[in-house]
């Protein structure tokens, strides 16, 4: 059985943890597990390579890792932290000599072709990003040899792309799931979820939301991300979780199979 291996690029909201000007606890914490770049994963089988969201820390996300190469990126939604990152995506354009594959909904594609008008210009300038669009729904599709399903999640008011890849299902930016979308998600063997603090929040899960929506769907292992300082400590969090939920940090690597069970 392959597997696919998950490593997390950045596990902070939007703000990043610390945050500017800032003398919280948390943002003086000398823990690095407490210094949280905005949150996005990579994914990688055997023969693909690709990330889920491209943050204003993309650059930097890549460097310290030492990627020199990705296949594809896949984005959850259009808010400017899990999208502005996208100019640095012409680096990897140099080296490969090759367009890079972005998918997305009609909302998110909608706002790349405005943000990052001058990459899908019909008339371009040298070193642009060199992009290669695909439009995608709520319908399973491939990228290389993982399978990806979307899972519509919702975001206050604005629908959200989760994705379940093969037993591991990523959701970021959601305070709400539909009963057939969870359905989705059942069977995972493990689940990222977002949980912003403790306090409830419009537009995000907060800790016992994220903590009881784990427990509804019988997922055996959780993780949670797009945390703020305001969550409080990561060690002291974490061991306050049930047996089997665990904060999330920036450069945690996991791997699950890579089919849908």
């Amino acid at each position: 059985m392959s597997s696919i291996r998950i490593t997390f690029l950045g596990t902070g909201t939007s703000s990043g943890v610390p945050m500017i000007a800032c003398d919280c606890p948390v943002c003086l914490s000398g823990d690095p597990r407490d210094n949280r770049l905005r949150s996005s994963v990579m994914i990688e089988s055997a023969d693909t390579r690709f990330v889920i969201d491209t943050t204003p820390d993309f650059r930097y996300q890549m460097l310290r890792l030492n990627i020199r190469h990705l296949d594809a990126v896949l984005f959850t939604h259009p808010h400017k932290d899990h999208i502005a990152g996208l100019d640095d995506i012409r680096a990897f354009n140099f080296f490969s000599q090759a367009p890079m594959d972005l998918y997305a909904n009609y909302l998110t594609e909608e706002a790349l072709r405005r943000d990052f008008y001058y990459a899908f210009s019909d008339t371009k300038y040298p070193g642009v990003p060199e992009l290669n669009m695909h439009v995608i729904d709520n319908n399973p599709f491939m990228i290389g040899d993982i399978p990806v399903l979307p899972v519509e999640v919702w975001h206050m008011k604005m629908p959200v792309l989760g994705f379940r890849i093969g037993n591991f299902t990523y959701i970021t930016d959601a305070n709400s799931i539909e009963d057939a979308e969870k359905e989705k998600i059942r069977g995972s063997s493990v689940l990222v979820l977002n949980a912003l603090r403790k306090e409830k929040h419009i537009s995000h899960f907060n800790l016992q939301e994220a903590v009881d929506l784990v427990k509804e769907l019988g997922v055996p292992k959780a993780y949670f991300t797009h945390i703020s300082h305001q969550l409080g400590l990561h060690e002291t969090i974490n061991n306050e979780l049930p047996e089997g939920i665990e904060l999330a940090f920036d450069g945690l690597t996991i791997s699950v199979e890579n089919t849908l069970s």
